[in-house]
């Protein structure tokens, strides 16, 4: 087993909606931040469209701050877009556009994206338009299973059991998507000792590698 481990560098991570990114790599986030790495956190929507009518429409705002808190993204760190949730594929030029201009300003190292092969509409888009604009560095794809049909276990990355809870601290801030199944702190260490075991160690989460610059 070969073990690269990232430091001092800037890491992007994309979520199409709030949530996305703590579910799909929020473990592997809390151990780069304490590896000294410097992460971005970018939301495309907070998805006041699809919300319960018991919750105030900007309560995912509210939510991914205190979530992304939890992980140890710096509150200035944390970037919050407002398209529409499910109309992503109608706005890929001004998507593909804000993703450059974050490019430029942050001029990250890694970034964290999802698979391309996932079902999700808005998910698929950002995923292909940042690879457009990304395509100079190093692209891994987090892995959302209730939305991948196949993934390619191409990477991981070994975790302890901090990093681990930090995760499932950090999704039970979303009280407001607590209906879902996934949003599930069982599940979350469940799928964690999963991969941990495909690769001998306790706990890990898994990512398809898009392109790898070392």
């Amino acid at each position: 087993m070969t073990n690269i481990t990232f430091s001092n560098k800037k890491i992007l991570i994309l979520a199409p909606h709030t949530d996305d990114g703590e579910l799909g790599c929020g473990a592997t986030i809390s151990k780069l931040i304490e590896n000294n790495n410097e992460v971005y956190y970018a939301a495309f929507s907070a998805c006041k469209q699809s919300l319960l009518k018991d919750f105030p429409e900007d309560i995912l705002v509210t939510e991914v701050k205190a979530a992304t808190k939890i992980l140890g993204i710096k509150p200035e760190n944390l970037i919050l877009y407002d398209f529409q949730v499910r109309t992503f594929n109608y706005h890929r030029q001004e998507i593909l556009d804000t993703l450059i201009k974050l490019k430029n300003e942050i001029n990250p190292h890694i970034i964290f994206i999802p698979s391309i092969n996932d079902l999700h509409q808005d998910h698929s888009t950002i995923a292909n338009e940042a690879i457009r604009a990304f395509k100079h560095c190093t692209i891994l794809s987090y892995e959302v299973p209730w939305n991948n049909v196949s993934f390619y276990t191409g990477c991981f990355v070994i975790l302890e059991k901090k990093h681990v809870e930090k995760k499932v601290e950090a999704i039970h801030e979303y009280k407001s998507q607590a209906h879902r199944s996934y949003i599930n702190g069982e599940f979350i260490r469940s799928l964690a000792t999963v991969r941990g075991v495909q690769v001998g160690a306790k706990y890990a989460e898994t990512f398809d590698v898009v392109r790898l610059i070392l």
